[in-house]
């Protein structure tokens, strides 16, 4: 699964550490995602898109709807 995370974290000038503190999960997690290697659970994807300010289709996408 695509996603913006690394991008919308840049824009907020967060570490992987800042968000994974943010979201209560580890900092290796959130490098997972970011790579594309981890998808998130359904919860874990709610946290990111209320921290964000987005819909979760507005971050994460999948590959085969392009």
């Amino acid at each position: 699964m695509k996603n913006k995370l690394k991008v919308l974290r840049a824009e907020k000038d967060m570490t992987q550490a800042d968000l994974a503190d943010s979201l209560g999960v580890s900092r290796q997690t959130i490098n997972a995602i970011e790579k594309g290697k981890f998808d998130p659970s359904l919860p874990l994807a709610f946290k990111i898109s209320k921290l964000f300010k987005l819909r979760i289709e507005e971050i994460f996408n999948d590959p085969e709807d392009e």
